[in-house]
């Protein structure tokens, strides 16, 4: 087999499989930008997407929850270089967690009778970014092998209004949270093989989870009602500002290619993010749903926002095929399993399966650009609110559209 050019071959789905739709599996927006690290010479690009979910429900009581699922766009960027035979740097801009959701219409979580238009909806804004600057040590006579590692900066921030004419959840009616934005340090580490000859590269790269201590800007109008039945001493705090650790979750991936042929690369993925040990429990919204359920007799240790029951996988599977010199195609398919059922109405999906297709053109030997698409068809879920255990209704045959340029450049 003829020597296989990656940096060409590589074809659109690098600009694509950094993406999936946030709340498909977590708060999941991205993997991890570390594919391009382990190819030899000096990489760049800038990368943008923009994704479009349609995700819809029926209550229990049979009436309809219009799209909630609110359009984003995120991006990404990366530079990476030798510094001699044994050694490469890089560094890494991501947006790895985040959640966009609006509730609209007449339905548990709005409130249309409220005289306050800012207090009709229930609104959903979390963002992250990720900053990872990464060393490598080529290893071997040579150089297949391949260690990396390095400090990843996360800065995070997020707001949530609760909104509701349901008398069962009356306790969060109105509550409201804003995060400001906070930085915290993990760091990445991993390894790799390559063997460029045969257009082979295998990596498996492990981020750790990040702890912020957090400023937990809080509101529960509910409770000024419920003190004027209390005595003083046994009266809540309705708004409070308090510092609390929010833990982000570790990742592992696995990135895998090799060359069928010349102009054929073979791509897979897979990711595991262990969700099921996250959760975001405010400290009002605790302190005070223990105390409100303490007034009715039920004995609670925890009142939690969001939390998930599962672990997150997900697989990908991709062909790539230059056609020309200078213009390649591409195509995958995907699968994530979600993290668990019923999930947070605050992101109502169960995994999904996906679709993409991509293409490649070179402008010059060195300079690309990419474009693709996926399709996601969304898992059915059911919407639980966790702070309360009330049943928001059945999500069911949602969607969701993906289309991404990247724009490359990749020298030896």
């Amino acid at each position: 087999m003829s020597n296989l050019n990656l940096s060409k071959l590589s074809c659109a789905l690098a600009a694509l499989s950094l993406t999936s739709l946030a709340g498909a599996a977590g708060l999941d927006r991205s993997g991890q930008p570390s594919e391009d690290f382990s190819s030899s010479g000096t990489i760049a690009y800038i990368s943008a997407y923009q994704i479009s979910p349609d995700i819809s429900g029926k209550e229990s009581n049979g009436d309809n929850i219009p799209d909630i699922g609110e359009k984003y766009e995120g991006y990404g960027y990366g530079v990476k270089t030798d510094i001699n035979d044994r050694f490469s740097v890089g560094v890494f801009y991501d947006q790895p967690l985040g959640a966009k959701i609006l509730y609209q219409g007449d339905n548990s979580l709005t409130n249309i009778n409220a005289v306050n238009n800012d207090r009709k909806q229930t609104v959903v804004d979390v963002s992250t970014d990720n900053f990872t600057g990464l060393l490598g040590v080529n290893l071997g006579a040579n150089n297949n092998f391949k260690i990396y590692g390095g400090p990843v900066l996360q800065k995070i921030e997020g707001e949530l209004a609760i909104n509701s004419k349901n008398p069962a959840l009356a306790a969060v009616n109105g509550y409201t949270l804003n995060i400001p934005k906070n930085e915290a340090y993990g760091y990445m580490v991993g390894a790799a093989y390559v063997k460029p000859e045969i257009g082979l590269k295998a990596a498996i790269t492990y981020r750790s989870e990040i702890d912020h201590d957090v400023n937990y800007a809080e509101s529960m109008p509910y409770i000024i009602g419920v003190n004027t039945q209390l005595p003083p001493a046994l009266r809540l705090d309705a708004t409070q500002t308090k510092e609390k650790e929010l833990t982000t979750p570790k990742s592992v991936n696995i990135d895998f290619q090799t060359g069928l042929n010349p102009t054929t690369l073979l791509t897979a993925k897979a990711r595991w993010v262990p969700w099921s040990g996250f959760n975001i429990t405010p400290p009002l919204l605790d302190e005070n749903g223990v105390a409100l359920n303490a007034l009715q007799g039920k004995v609670v240790d925890e009142v939690r926002l969001l939390e998930y029951d599962k672990d997150s996988y997900m697989l990908e599977v991709g062909l790539g095929k230059r056609l020309t010199p200078k213009f390649a195609v591409s195509g995958s398919i995907g699968w994530d399993s979600g993290a668990g059922n019923p999930v947070s109405p605050l992101g109502p999906t169960e995994g999904y399966y996906s679709v993409g297709l991509g293409a490649k053109y070179n402008l010059t030997p060195e300079w690309a650009v990419s474009a693709g698409a996926k399709y996601l068809m969304l898992g059915d879920a059911e919407g639980l609110l966790a702070s309360s255990g009330t049943k928001i209704g059945q999500f069911e045959d949602n969607d969701a559209y993906l289309v991404g340029l990247k724009l490359s450049y990749a020298a030896k």
